[in-house]
């Protein structure tokens, strides 16, 4: 992986997990540089990016303070992705909702243009991109 491939992907990081940008150019600067899918261990605390051709990137990150739900709840994760989408909720707000219905990660691939969510007992929620 080149160090400005690394670069946007560490900058864009920051800037989600800070609140500063929203989902829509997350997936634009991401696929700016190649990124293929990434995928979100909120247990873990680890991001990791994936490029087509095998380079990946780990980030790590603070784990949730408090534990994640153990039920899912694929209501609740509706609900904190349609308030992301619709601009009222920002990435730090919505780990902590995600968390609390109960996802323990997720995966995004850009290529596939959607999104799948985790509960903890290998519970899913598929989101496809808004068009």
């Amino acid at each position: 992986m080149n160090q400005n491939t690394s670069n946007v992907i560490h900058t864009t990081f920051e800037a989600s997990s800070a609140g500063r940008i929203h989902f829509g150019e997350v997936i634009r600067q991401l696929m700016s540089v190649g990124v293929e899918s990434y995928h979100v261990d909120y247990r873990a605390g680890r991001a990791t990016y994936y490029l087509p051709d095998g380079a990946l990137l780990d980030i790590p990150f603070e784990r949730p303070q408090v534990g994640i739900a153990e039920v899912f709840d694929g209501d609740a994760v509706r609900a904190a992705i349609l308030g992301a989408q619709q601009g009222r909720v920002m990435y730090p707000e919505f780990k902590v909702l995600s968390q609390r219905a109960g996802c323990a990660g997720y995966t995004v691939w850009i290529a596939g243009r959607h999104v799948t969510y985790l509960g903890r007992r290998g519970e899913t929620h598929v989101e496809r991109f808004p068009d």
